[in-house]
This record gives structure tokens, C-alpha cells and sequence, in this order.
């Protein structure tokens, strides 16, 4: 990864697929959707896949149906209901991130979330997560206009931790993650371990570094923290 050397003040996350594995919350919800439906279960590696498209697309993924079938919107409030009384019961942080987290406080660094994952659920989920330090900067949808793939998210992200987007990184494990970080002018990191659908390849995402697990992230951004985010490779 090639970047120009600047003083590294902000890492920011995605939440689901990046920061934490919430897939286990979701496998049983679509699980369900489909036994309500009449529908045999799905491949659990297959549901998460899709976890980073939000309910709108496990419910499409579980169903089938389109936004505009008839049906849709309650069966998404269905997978949200469902999805409500699990939340974070399987919910881990990814390996090596907590320490990540806890380099980059010792190192004066802040760290963040940009996520499209409503404030409802991202809340309550982050508490039961209770990484510490906390974040220094959380934007859900109801924070910005515009959700990702629009920078706005990052934006407010740099604003709220006091840096300029040349100083910061923004993970994420989807292509709108990585055109938002982007568009906003952070450096950006496709997170390949996260939730990628079959046929998907991270590579292709013009992120300016790639990274196959998390631990391999955290050992690409530690060893820099007390210079510049320069020598990521």
C-alpha cells in the first residue's frame, strides 16, 4: 500500500463485517424468515456472505422478493424484529482489533464507525461489544443525509474526532465502504476476511490496501502508529 507519509490521527470502521462478526446474530433470523415462508434453511456460509446488505438484502436473499414486491417492507420488519431480540448475543469483535484499538489509544490515535447499520441497533450493540476506549466518533444513517456509498459519513467521522481526511483510514469488507472512504479522501483498506458475496472479489475494489484477516490488519497498521500510516504494505 502506497500513501503518501502524513501523520496517521484516526482509523475508522465499518461495523458489521469489519469491526465485528454479527453474522451469527443474522444466520438464525433468516433462518427463521425462511421456515415462516415454507422455505428449506439456507447455507449458513451463504446467509453470511450477505450480511453486509443490510436487512433489505437478507431479506432478499432469504426470500426473494424485490424492494417493490408486495410483502417486502413486512417481512423486513419481520427480519428486524427478529433480529432486535438477538442482537449481539453472538456478536464478537474480530481477532486482534481489540488490541488494535487499545495501540491506537496508547498512540494518541483515535478510532471510529462509519456504518449504515441504524443507531437503534449499532447502540446496543456496541455496548455489549464495550470496547474500550469507546469510539471517539459513531455516525449511523440518521446522523448524515446521505448514507454510504456518499462521503458524508466520513466526513462528520473526521470532523467529530478533530482530523483531516489526509490523516485518517477507513476499513470496510464492501465496495460502497470503499468508495465512500474514498470520495471523502481517507486512505482506504478493503477488508477481504469481512462479508464478501460469491463472485465478489475485494481486489477489484481500488482500495488502497487489501487485507485477508483481521489480524493481518491490525499487524499492517501497528507498525506505523508512531510515525506516519507510510510503509503500509
Amino acid at each position: 500500500m502506497n500513501h503518501p507519509g502524513r501523520r496517521l490521527a484516526a482509523v475508522f470502521f465499518d461495523l458489521d463485517g469489519t469491526l465485528a462478526d454479527t453474522a451469527g446474530d443474522f444466520i438464525p433470523v433468516v433462518q427463521t424468515l425462511r421456515a415462516e415462508a415454507g422455505l428449506a434453511p439456507l447455507p449458513p456460509e451463504r446467509i453470511r456472505a450477505s450480511v453486509s446488505n443490510g436487512a433489505r438484502g437478507l431479506v432478499t436473499l432469504a426470500l426473494g422478493l424485490g424492494e417493490d414486491d408486495d410483502g417486502f417492507e413486512r417481512w423486513r420488519q419481520r427480519l428486524l424484529t427478529l433480529y432486535g431480540g438477538l442482537l449481539g448475543t453472538h456478536a464478537t469483535v474480530f481477532p486482534g482489533l481489540r488490541e488494535l484499538i487499545a495501540q491506537l489509544d496508547s498512540a494518541g490515535i483515535a478510532w471510529g464507525i462509519a456504518t449504515n447499520k441504524p443507531r437503534a441497533y449499532t447502540a446496543p450493540l456496541l455496548e455489549r461489544l464495550a470496547i474500550d476506549p469507546p469510539p471517539a466518533s459513531v455516525v449511523c444513517p440518521e446522523d448524515v443525509r446521505e448514507r454510504k456509498p456518499h462521503p458524508e459519513s466520513l466526513e462528520r467521522n473526521c470532523r467529530e474526532a478533530g482530523c483531516s481526511p489526509a490523516q485518517a483510514i477507513y476499513v470496510g469488507d464492501h465496495r460502497r465502504d470503499i468508495e465512500a472512504g474514498q470520495r471523502a479522501g481517507l486512505y482506504t483498506v478493503a477488508a477481504a476476511y469481512g462479508y464478501i458475496e460469491p463472485g465478489d472479489d475485494p481486489a477489484r475494489w481500488g482500495a488502497d490496501g487489501l487485507v485477508s484477516n483481521s489480524e493481518a490488519l491490525a499487524a499492517q497498521l501497528l507498525p506505523p502508529l508512531e510515525d506516519t500510516v507510510e510503509g503500509l504494505s
